[in-house]
């Protein structure tokens, strides 16, 4: 859909050379020494076989509307609040299918994360850090496919599928180099220029890259560099996209899948993030956009939600009826919340003060609630917690200690905010 910002923030237009320019500048720190502090700690999360999938839902998703409505009071809005699958736990009316899953879910509704900037915010949400310009840290997505991934498997470890044809690769690694970074996809469409041109045949195909190998090999003895190691492994990531384009055509899935997530964008999105959690996928994350309702909150929340919500729960319905709940992190989050107030064009502003995040699969509390705001939504309660508690507890869901550091190039970096530690209460 489209929807015309009031913030006109930046973020909210892809331009293709700041994404080029973004590529080429997360280049540099792909080289230097990367190890665990316990180095046996890795093998020992890959044979657990955890994954993480990230609904982002960018923007700003309004709480009221979603997981903590706020009916009869001046800043609730026209929608009702329903019951769900949890005994005494109400979530919007615009949630029905979602709100039968929530026993398999876990909401956090006291989050205040205290930054109503996008860019800051969802770098927040997705570092566990706040922005600085002393130090760039690696997304969840960087250190779940450097952690959780086997290094020789043949798909990538770390895949962001957006709501729009797109291709490349992110830059969300840092220090831990752009091998790490997304493969960025257009959900329910193939990746371009995946398939081998016709013209070319199989065997042309391997005796250049034979070649190709050898003249990298030659190059690399004399001047290896972090540029050429991110060279190789992007080339090496696209050879493997093209050996397994099929994973990602939703069009092999069962004709009752294909319809039981229906026919939408976000819908493909979901479904193609089920294929690749399946395939060993380490992690995926789903964007869903535009929440940045400063207009008409209550109409775009109304189509939004409609979209989000059948193919959500029917992932979630998937995941657990299949087995893989059990050792998969699924994580809805947003940069920050919408406010109380509800401003002169019917809409709702940025606010980071009392929002809600929700979580759910291995290493986390199915049908809990934790954390409160007052009645009109205005702050938390109880149970506040912010984005580096998110962090630590998003690691420890999957089994890695968030104490711990990296080394690089002699230097340890800790995995998480030093100064924070995970929500315990929502851990199991």
């Amino acid at each position: 859909m489209t929807h015309l910002s009031a913030c006109g923030s930046p973020e909210h237009r892809w331009a293709r050379r700041r994404f080029l320019g973004a590529l080429g500048g997360g280049l540099g720190m792909a080289g230097g020494l990367l190890t665990l502090t316990r180095p046996g700690l890795a093998s020992q999360l890959r044979q657990q076989d955890r994954r993480v999938v990230v609904f982002n839902m960018h923007g700003g998703m309004s709480q009221f509307e979603s997981w903590d409505p706020k009916p009869g009071r001046d800043t609730g809005g026209p929608f009702r609040a329903i019951p769900s699958s949890v005994p005494g736990l109400h979530v919007s009316e615009l949630l029905p299918y979602t709100s039968q899953q929530m026993h398999r879910l876990c909401l956090l509704r006291g989050v205040n994360t205290a930054e109503d900037d996008h860019l800051k915010g969802t770098y927040q949400m997705l570092t566990g850090r706040r922005q600085s310009a002393a130090e760039s840290y690696p997304e969840i997505g960087a250190v779940s496919a450097r952690l959780l991934a086997e290094p020789t498997q043949a798909l990538p470890a770390h895949i962001r599928i957006v709501p729009y044809r797109a291709s490349g690769r992110g830059q969300e690694a840092a220090y831990l180099g752009p091998q790490f970074s997304s493969i960025i996809i257009g959900g329910g469409v193939l990746p371009p220029n995946i398939e081998r041109p016709a013209s070319v045949s199989e065997q042309s195909d391997l005796r250049r890259d034979q070649l190709r190998r050898s003249w990298d090999q030659h190059f690399q003895s004399q001047r290896r560099t972090a540029m050429t190691d991110a060279y190789t492994s992007s080339y090496d990531s696209a050879r493997q996209l093209m050996e397994q384009r099929d994973v990602f055509d939703i069009g092999l899935e069962p004709e009752r899948d294909r319809t039981r997530y229906g026919d939408s964008d976000f819908g493909r999105q979901c479904l193609l993030a089920r294929r690749l959690i399946e395939r060993g996928v380490s992690f995926v994350q789903v964007w869903h956009s535009n929440y940045d309702s400063h207009n008409e909150n209550f109409d775009f929340h109304l189509e939004l939600l409609e979209e989000f919500d059948r193919p959500f729960s029917t992932f979630i319905e998937d995941l657990s009826e299949r087995g893989l709940l059990e050792q998969t992190l699924v994580v809805v989050l947003s940069e920050f919340g919408r406010t109380p107030h509800i401003n002169l064009y019917a809409g709702r502003d940025h606010y980071s003060k009392a929002w809600s995040v929700v979580m759910g699969g291995c290493g986390i509390a199915s049908g809990a609630v934790y954390g409160e705001t007052n009645a009109d939504g205005t702050e938390v309660t109880d149970g506040q917690v912010d984005h580096a508690g998110l962090f630590h507890t998003y690691l420890r869901a999957v089994g890695v200690d968030s104490s711990e550091s990296l080394v690089v190039d002699g230097r340890e970096m800790p995995l998480a905010d030093p100064a924070a530690e995970p929500i315990w209460p929502v851990l199991v």
